[in-house]
């Protein structure tokens, strides 16, 4: 793999996310994960508050889910229940409610799920008036740097990641629907927004990445969330939100984007405008032979539905890897938002079939 890539990365209990690869990655590399209500049916893990304020509780239930994955799905490393890394206990802290919380959003937490921020949408002059927070000097930036210390603490290192998001999914969590008419009737405003939002996910991961470093951590990369985008077209998003993830890309030596499970194909000629770009995930509907031509050094991923695992037939899941396989890899094949509904057997079914697809069509082949 090019040393700019990044991978596909779930922990356990947590939403996923992009790590650095090892670099023997296989040709077909399968990730799946778990909604936190298939660990609390099956285990009683409280996702609530106690699991997003102690360290030490996520420690417990870090290695509870650690065997519970090992004993389902020996010898296959799903949440890194083989490995002997020391356990993620940052990632999936606040779930996608950080960036929000720096604006001083409030939080919901859920027994079963990951929490979300929750407050009224800010008005016209509200945003007007929004200024980049000190996220250094926010009280909330100093809650997460004590649980990263007690991380470093705990288990001798201070490894994992936030998701800050991206650009229009948080707009649009500040805002609301009203943001995709502020780009059409009052650009200047949408772009105030967008600007401040782009700083502030600047400074938040540069801030983590200076905490972590100094507890013998290192991490280069930044990763963006673009869930929202699909609500506006490829032309839109060039002129309204492409600068402003570009501006975040150019403060990180490696970046990734996620898309979530849709149609990707009216903004890979956009995306592809991003300079070094290491990774990007997208929907099996997306032109995939047109976005391994435009992104062939960037590590691409297929985000396949839980819902189509669970429902398709074992002949629409060899027909539908095997193109993956055959027009899309060298590529990861994220199994996201596992509900308990899905059989275990299902998900061992379509890890032996990307190890197979991976000796038919890798190197060599």
């Amino acid at each position: 793999m090019q040393s700019h890539q990044l991978i596909y990365y779930i922990a356990p209990g947590a939403p996923p996310l992009r790590t650095t690869p090892k670099g023997n990655e296989p040709y077909m590399r399968m990730e799946a994960g778990f909604n936190p209500s298939w660990f609390h049916e099956r285990l009683g893990i409280d996702f609530g508050e106690k699991w997003h304020e102690s360290p030490e509780y996520r420690l417990e239930a870090a290695l509870k889910m650690k065997n519970e994955l090992k004993a389902r799905f020996p010898g296959r490393n799903i949440g890194e229940s083989e490995s002997t890394d020391p356990p993620d206990l940052l990632t999936g802290l606040y779930g996608i409610a950080v960036t929000p919380m720096l604006f001083g959003f409030d939080i919901q937490y859920y027994s079963d799920k990951w929490p979300v921020a929750k407050g009224r949408y800010l008005s016209d002059r509200e945003i007007a008036e929004l200024k980049v927070p000190d996220v250094e000097n926010n009280p909330v930036f100093h809650k997460i740097v004590k649980q990263v210390e007690t991380i470093s603490k705990l288990t001798g290192k201070a490894r994992g990641f936030l998701n800050w998001q991206g650009v229009l999914n948080i707009a649009f969590k500040l805002r609301g629907e009203q943001i995709f008419i502020d780009i059409y009737t009052d650009p200047g405003l949408a772009g105030h927004l967008f600007s401040t939002i782009s700083e502030t996910l600047i400074n938040g991961v540069k801030a983590l990445h200076k905490v972590q470093k100094e507890l013998g951590t290192e991490y280069h990369f930044a990763t963006i969330s673009n869930c929202m985008i699909n609500m506006i077209s490829g032309d839109d998003y060039k002129e309204f939100l492409l600068p402003y993830d570009k501006k975040i890309r150019s403060k990180f030596k490696n970046f990734a984007i996620h898309n979530c499970a849709w149609n990707a194909t009216p903004y890979l000629e956009h995306y592809a405008t991003i300079p070094g770009l290491g990774y990007l995930d997208m929907g099996i509907e997306t032109d995939l032979a047109m976005a391994k031509e435009v992104f062939p050094d960037a590590r691409r991923n297929i985000l396949y539905r839980s819902t189509d695992l669970l429902n398709k037939s074992n002949e629409n899941l060899v027909a539908d890897f095997e193109r993956i396989a055959s027009v899309f890899s060298p590529s990861d094949l994220g199994l996201p938002d596992i509900e308990t509904n899905v059989p275990d057997e299902r998900i061992l079914f379509v890890m032996d079939l990307c190890e197979e697809l991976s000796e038919k069509h890798g190197p060599g082949n």
